[in-house]
């Protein structure tokens, strides 16, 4: 019986490396990615000894990225996607430049719907395939200083519904949204964001919002939402206006709102 095939992006840490973790433990091959050297090292720490598991360098934010990645699958059907990689970006809109934000769309809306759709159309040929994409409740709050992710996250959380809604004639595909809150990574440090409450504030455990995902997923849910609070947050930001829901983010992601840290 042949093995099932997985591709992993944005796995080089966090809830990309714990996915990919819980990949190699449920017995499939794996194609990890990241735009960082260290996904070189990924197969030697998971061990693999359920599968196999290749690891390749690319720039996700890009077609070309993107390209390498299917190249890499080398026509192998992938039974399951998780479309995780993401980049962020604090401070203030106008003392960005435009090569930072633009690096945020590129990864985390273009790059990943060019991965999607060149996905989704085998495995909408083959009826059959599991995706789990890595949005947001930061899709739910418009993001005072940290503004073009949170739009980014708002784009794939909407996207990812109206895709799912496109294709639910398609009964042997699953696309699920996993929309986690602040997570223990690298996110914040990579998005100059250390200095900020949201930033130093504790953080739910990747490995616990990965095995939300991963089990959502496998039940066909349509989006998981992972921690109780984070939960809360989205249903309060439901019916919360936008300017009140700004005010609360910038109180979380301003520069210098972080609380002194004791000694």
């Amino acid at each position: 019986m042949q093995r099932k095939f997985a591709v992993i992006t944005g796995a080089s840490s966090g809830i990309g490396l714990e996915l990919a973790r819980i990949g190699s433990r449920e017995g499939y091959d794996l194609l990890v990615v990241a735009d960082r050297m260290a996904i070189e090292d990924l197969p030697a720490a998971l061990g693999a000894e359920a599968g196999t598991v290749e690891a390749i360098y690319a720039d996700l934010s890009t077609f070309e990225g993107v390209d390498e990645v299917l190249a890499a699958a080398a026509g192998r059907p992938i039974d399951l996607l998780c479309a995780n990689a993401g980049h962020g970006l604090g401070r203030e809109f106008l003392g960005q430049e435009p090569r930072e934000w633009r690096h945020v769309v590129d990864t985390n809306v273009t790059g990943t719907l060019y991965l999607l759709q060149a996905v989704l159309k085998d495995m909408s040929r083959r009826n059959a395939g599991k995706v789990l994409v890595t949005g947001s409740i930061a899709g739910y709050l418009p993001g005072s200083f940290q503004a073009v992710y949170n739009a980014s996250k708002a784009f794939i959380d909407n996207f990812t519904d109206a895709l799912r809604d496109e294709l639910k004639e398609k009964d042997g595909i699953v696309i699920t949204t996993l929309m986690p809150g602040p997570t223990e990574t690298e996110f914040f440090e990579r998005a100059d964001m250390m200095d900020t409450d949201v930033g130093t504030q504790d953080k739910d455990d990747p490995a616990k919002v990965a095995k939300d995902g991963w089990e959502a997923l496998m039940k066909g849910e349509a989006h998981i939402v992972s921690g109780w609070k984070n939960k809360i947050q989205k249903t309060i930001a439901n019916v919360t206006p936008a300017s009140t829901l700004a005010g609360m983010h910038r109180k979380m992601a301003q520069p210098g709102t972080a609380e002194p840290q004791n000694d």
